[in-house]
């Protein structure tokens, strides 16, 4: 398929999404409220509602909505590959994937009837005005959750990873001093330093970063005051494409809630708020068998980390509207994964009788909660936590437990952080491989979780302003790397897993800008 049709085709699709939007009517009606003024002339009526739309700030709106709209969109294919192919490209991935759902799935429908529980009922009024009066404050209900158990933990899904080969790929050609030595056994390409130093040059060593050159004992003339003055531009212009570029070199912590919510096209206008009510209204109507889990999962980790635990509410909040939100059901169109589907009582295995379960199409797993806990630092408002949330997971973290090629998906990050491991520290691998130490064992808690929970707040969201700005998981497989490299002293000197994981236990003090700009570019190639 040539670029000009490539183009075109994608084109079509965002103008086919955008019609009929809430943006689109709104357009539509300026547009038509305009031609009452008398600057807009009937021989230039094209020239002259295009200049007021401009004027107006309505274009601006028009193309950070078409921004967004590449950022989500599927991946230009050919016009006849069929919609599983959009999906994931790879038919083994697609069986792997298919054949995790359905663990995942008898693991939840296994819950369900050994606790004698409904997947889902409606709550009695009594109790639906119970949860109105206490639902900003539901961190104090205790409910007795030690009969549930997560669904699974990122530790099961490793299992599945490591278990994955193509069976067109015959590992046997290839197995020599070059062959690799990790547990990931497909072959994907990721790219290697030089690669990364041309597609992260902004993060170079001469570049001014936010999370160094911010630092007490430098002086604010020489980036800070600059770079926030550029910021404050970039907001006041409201351009989505300009705020993503910017955060490339971080975001000052004044000015990160509205850069992001810019890059993220989550504008939190009132038919947003009115969302987020109609799913706080569908929470407190019907209980559902996935919200023991959301208080499961909040309960063991957000709740007891020292940085997250204040915001118990906001994340039973979030997450209970999140399981109910059907508009997430959108990205199941470019993501590897389907939606679970269980099946009305008494009507097992009739297809009619099908549902998606959860609504959101999302079973939370051991840790979930902690994509929402740190974008409580920014967002103090439920419905604008929530659409900063809701557009951070259908971009970037549903790649993060979904089996795919991407080069984004947690396959190729695990493979990307062991290659780059292999290639630099040689004997640091060999060394933790030959005392059963594989390093991605160690590292694939931070990466399935964006390191969210490891790292101190303030490291967290520089890290997070990268993913941001790159549109790109990679940086989370290049910082797991530098950790390792970081404490390779350490490392050489341990003799089991269990040593190995206790050097490594304590991530909260490390500098991550620096840490990843000395393994791009002071590591020698």
């Amino acid at each position: 398929m040539d670029e000009g049709t490539e183009l075109s085709l994608s084109i079509a699709q965002v103008v086919q999404r955008l019609r009929g939007s809430h943006l689109h009517s709104q357009i539509e009606r300026q547009a038509k409220e305009c031609l009452h003024q008398p600057e807009i002339k009937l021989e230039s009526l094209k020239e002259d509602v295009r200049s007021f739309l401009k004027t107006s700030g309505w274009e601006r709106k028009l193309q950070n909505a078409v921004y967004r709209e590449l950022h989500v969109q599927l991946p230009p294919s050919h016009p006849a590959a069929p919609p599983e192919h959009l999906k994931e490209p790879l038919a083994y991935m697609r069986k792997a994937q298919a054949n995790w759902e359905k663990r995942i799935l008898k693991s939840l429908n296994s819950m369900s009837t050994e606790l004698g529980l409904p997947l889902a009922r409606k709550r009695p009024a009594v109790e639906q005005k119970e949860l109105t009066n206490k639902w900003n404050e539901m961190g104090t209900d205790e409910p007795d959750l030690s009969r549930f158990r997560p669904v699974y933990a990122p530790k099961d899904f490793l299992e599945v990873l490591i278990n994955l080969r193509n069976p067109n790929h015959d590992c046997s050609e290839d197995v020599s001093a070059r062959s690799h030595w990790g547990l990931i056994q497909v072959p994907l390409n990721v790219r290697d330093i030089p690669q990364l130093r041309r597609a992260y040059s902004e993060l170079n060593l001469t570049t001014g970063q936010l999370g160094i050159d911010d630092h007490a004992h430098m002086h604010p003339d020489l980036f800070e005051n600059e770079h926030v003055l550029v910021g404050k531009k970039v907001v006041e212009e409201q351009d989505s494409a300009a705020a993503q570029q910017y955060s490339r070199q971080g975001c000052p912590t004044g000015l990160r809630a509205d850069l992001w919510a810019l890059i993220l096209n989550a504008t939190n206008q009132p038919q947003d708020v009115m969302h987020y009510e109609q799913l706080k209204a569908g929470v407190i109507q019907h209980d559902l068998l996935v919200d023991n889990l959301i208080y499961k999962d909040v309960k063991l980790t957000a709740s007891n980390d020292d940085y997250y635990f204040v915001f118990e509410d906001f994340l039973y909040q979030v997450l209970l509207c999140f399981s109910r939100d059907t508009t997430v059901l959108e990205h199941f169109k470019y993501n590897s994964a389907t939606p679970p589907k269980s099946y009305i009582q008494g009507n097992m295995g009739n297809e009619d009788c099908a549902v998606v379960y959860p609504p959101n199409g999302v079973i939370p797993f051991h840790g979930f909660s902690m994509y929402v806990a740190p974008l409580c630092f920014l967002y103090n408002e439920p419905s604008k936590l929530y659409s900063a949330f809701r557009e951070m997971y259908i971009r970037h973290f549903f790649r993060l437990h979904s089996i795919s090629s991407s080069s984004s998906g947690i396959v190729s990050l695990c493979l990307q952080f062991e290659k780059l491991l292999q290639t630099h520290l040689p004997q640091l691998f060999y060394h933790l491989r030959q005392i059963g130490a594989q390093p991605l064992r160690i590292a694939f808690k931070w990466m399935v979780r964006a390191f969210s929970g490891y790292l101190s707040t303030d490291q967290l969201l520089l890290l997070w302003d990268r993913i941001l700005g790159y549109d790109s998981l990679e940086v989370v497989a290049v910082l797991a790397a530098a950790v390792f490299a970081f404490r390779a002293e350490n490392l050489m000197e341990v003799t089991s897993l269990a040593s190995a994981e206790a050097v490594l236990a304590d991530l909260s003090t490390l500098k991550v800008i620096p840490l990843i700009q000395i393994f791009l570019f002071a590591t020698s190639i």
